[in-house]
């Protein structure tokens, strides 16, 4: 009996030994940037699916920042086939990220499960780019490199050795008792035997997102005519349907640069011909050269379901998945034999004439229609990785047919993943709740993607006008007419102020095309979260526990959390109001903030309420800020075309910023085909404001003609 009780303690403590966590060994792979590998890493990953290449070269302009966290208090077990991941999380620290979430930016408290799926209505982890990454309030972010579904506890539950345990109270007496205890840590289960592990240094947390952004390739650079107007026409339009509708913005003289059609294109959708439909398009090259004469793009929806009367369809069979989509083929984009099948048919079919870019549709989910978990696909990558990278295998291999071009693109996708940053493509969904899709464009700057809250449709010409004024400042500004047929001036009381909105996107095209070049060359988010500006602090917001078992109170974590403003751009902070709204409040961050509009001054560091009227949205601007416009184009520059430029300058203080300049249309910026040009405003000797800007770049691309000064701020 005795051997018997000695050999179970020693099975026992075996097993102990076994469960317990390890350290991780970290190398230094690119400035501020440490990996580690936990167990046996999988051979496909997310960083693998994208073709992310890190620039090293901007990320080592970044301020120096040494190893964030404690490595002892880091660590990895892998049993059964899993691996469990531990970091540390201090009291008074916040956490963002995991992810395009809808209804929250706080994310300290969450338990997710990061799984590639439309957005459901709740902040579960299951959206669009359910990104593995994570940003901490104390100026670092954590990166893991799997294409699995992760399970996240991200601050949630707390061991029995914990370091800072909370203090176990009487829910019979004690009022602060909490069913949720505070938690020291973030634990990850990957459910494989090993993953890759990336921590990025700060200082700050905005320098923990541009060195996730720059290790991913930079944000993408989309060319100036896709930061202009989009419409998106009915399913079933002819040709000549799309003309008449591209012939009316210009006589109402509403800005148009790029026009979408939808599924009724091809011969066959739901699934994809992935061929035009000859009684809609008789004649596709003519249309599209047609257009593009009046400097319109043609954009395509699609999605990657290939239907038996597809010319291609046989010769696909051996490179696709086991299941079907709607009785369609899935290719197996990582074959290089399903991806030339699948994309040279785009190539010769649609690009060659000059086809601009894509909608790809339905990349995201839902379960009931998407291929199963059980599926299999010929290269062996499971059905689970796949459904993580479908998104992200579409966007690398499309926008490849146009960089071989040597042109730019800029789409629409609706699934993606961290790794696709530098991708051309902007999200967008059917979830259409206007305050949440104002959430998600914060949380997209976490995420390493692009949101769009485009306008559908609307119930009154308010509502309208409000969705329209958060379209105008955001990555695409885009009217999805698919099924309404909605126009921009569908709504004839708001008509003129949705155009002049129209226009003022137009006005201020150099002011977004630095922003994109700064997520490009920098990394930072052209649209991104007040808690990553400078300045900004939260009102603090006191939790007191609670004896409900489903309040979350972290007393010591928890601040007020915003997430109906955001900073878009270096210098403008967009509050907008919603439907029904007269009045809101606004978080200035500290340092003198100017209303957009006027000039005047409108506070600092202070909680202010304003009452803007419909026609406008919110927008303030810092001290010394200084805004590049243009005129009113009802289209984007063309490639050589000079426009001048009215500089707006905000504040009280000298000004300096750095104006982007290149050809606005191919690749050639990355051969070093571009310049920054120095716009400085200070006193000069009489106390008089003074404009400037450095001259153009011998060599270098230069499309600002004559450049005029407007002191906003009398």
């Amino acid at each position: 009996m005795k051997n018997i009780k000695q050999i179970a303690l020693i099975v026992a403590l075996v097993f102990q030994a076994a469960l317990s966590y390890a350290q991780l060994s970290w190398t230094e792979t690119a400035p501020g940037v440490w990996k580690a590998a936990a167990g046996v890493p999988e051979n496909y990953d997310l960083l693998k699916a994208s073709g992310a290449t890190p620039n090293k070269e901007a990320l080592s302009t970044i301020a120096h920042a040494g190893f964030p966290l404690e490595q002892s208090d880091i660590s990895i077990k892998v049993v059964d086939g899993k691996t469990y991941l531990r970091f540390p999380l201090q009291q008074d620290e916040q956490l963002y990220g995991f992810g395009l979430n809808f209804q929250t930016v706080h994310q300290r408290g969450k338990i997710l499960q990061l799984h590639v799926d439309h957005y459901g209505g709740k902040d579960n982890g299951r959206t669009h780019a359910p990104s593995p990454f994570y940003v901490s309030s104390k100026g670092y972010g954590v990166f893991i490199n799997s294409a699995r579904y992760l399970n996240i506890y991200a601050g949630t539950a707390v061991r029995a050795d914990s370091k800072n345990a909370p203090v176990a109270k009487d829910r019979n007496t004690d009022k602060s008792w909490s069913a949720r205890p505070y938690s020291d840590a973030v634990e990850i289960l990957v459910p494989a035997a090993g993953v890759e592990v990336y921590v990025f240094g700060g200082p700050t947390p905005l320098d923990a997102v541009r060195r996730f952004n720059l290790f991913n390739g930079g944000g993408c650079l989309p060319p100036r005519w896709g930061l202009g107007f989009t419409q998106r026409v009915k399913t079933l339009y002819t040709a000549d349907e799309v003309k008449k509708e591209v012939a009316a913005f210009r006589e109402k003289g509403f800005p148009l640069d790029f026009i979408g059609l939808e599924p009724g294109w091809q011969s066959k959708s739901y699934p994809c011909s992935f061929s035009w439909d000859s009684t809609r398009y008789p004649d596709p090259a003519g249309f599209v050269q047609d257009l593009l004469k009046e400097n319109i793009r043609v954009n395509l929806w699609t999605n990657p379901y290939v239907s038996p009367q597809a010319p291609f369809y046989k010769a696909i069979v051996p490179y696709s998945g086991s299941h079907t989509v709607w009785n369609g083929l899935v290719p197996d984009f990582t074959t290089q034999q399903g991806r030339t099948l699948f994309f040279d048919q785009l190539k010769n079919n649609q690009v060659n004439i000059g086809v601009s870019g894509y909608k790809i549709d339905e990349v995201d989910g839902y379960d009931y229609y998407l291929w199963p978990d059980v599926a299999t696909f010929p290269s062996g990558v499971t059905a689970e990785q796949m459904r993580q990278t479908f998104g992200l295998l579409v966007q690398r291999y499309s926008a490849e047919l146009y960089h071989q071009q040597n042109k730019r693109t800029f789409g629409l996708v609706r699934g993606s993943n961290a790794g696709g940053a530098s991708f051309p493509y902007v999200i967008y969904n059917d979830y259409y709740n206007h305050e949440d899709f104002i959430t998600a464009l914060i949380n997209s700057g976490f995420a390493g993607v692009l949101w769009t809250p485009e306008a559908r449709a609307s119930k009154s010409s308010e509502e309208w006008l409000r969705r329209f004024q958060t379209v105008v400042f955001s990555p695409m500004a885009m009217i999805n007419a698919w099924a309404s047929g909605t126009k921009p001036w569908s709504y004839e009381d708001v008509a003129e102020p949705v155009k002049q909105l129209a226009l003022l996107r137009m006005q201020m095209m150099p002011y977004w095309y630095t922003a994109f070049a700064r997520y490009h060359f920098q990394g930072i988010p052209p649209f991104r979260a007040m808690s990553l500006e400078e300045g900004f602090v939260p009102e603090s917001k006191k939790e007191n526990g609670s004896a409900s078992l489903e309040d979350n109170p972290y007393a010591e974590a928890v601040s007020k959390e915003i997430r109906d403003q955001y900073m878009a751009g270096d210098y403008l902070l967009v509050a907008p109001l919603f439907t029904g709204q007269k009045t809101r409040k606004v978080v200035l961050p500290k340092g003198r903030w100017y209303d957009f509009y006027t000039g005047a001054f409108a506070g600092d560091g202070e909680v202010i309420t304003v009452t803007p009227g419909l026609d406008k949205i919110p927008v303030y601007v810092k001290d010394g800020a200084i805004i590049p416009m243009m005129k009113p184009m009802l289209h984007a520059p063309v490639a050589g075309e000079k426009v001048d430029l009215t500089v707006r300058y905000y504040g009280n203080k000298p000004g300096s910023w750095l104006l982007y300049d290149d050809d606005g249309e191919t690749y050639n910026y990355e051969k070093g085909d571009y310049s920054w040009r120095e716009i400085k405003v200070e006193k000069d000797k009489a106390g008089k404001w003074k404009g400037s800007i450095s001259a153009p770049l011998k060599g270098k691309p230069n499309t600002v003609g004559n450049v005029t000064f407007e002191y906003m701020t009398k």
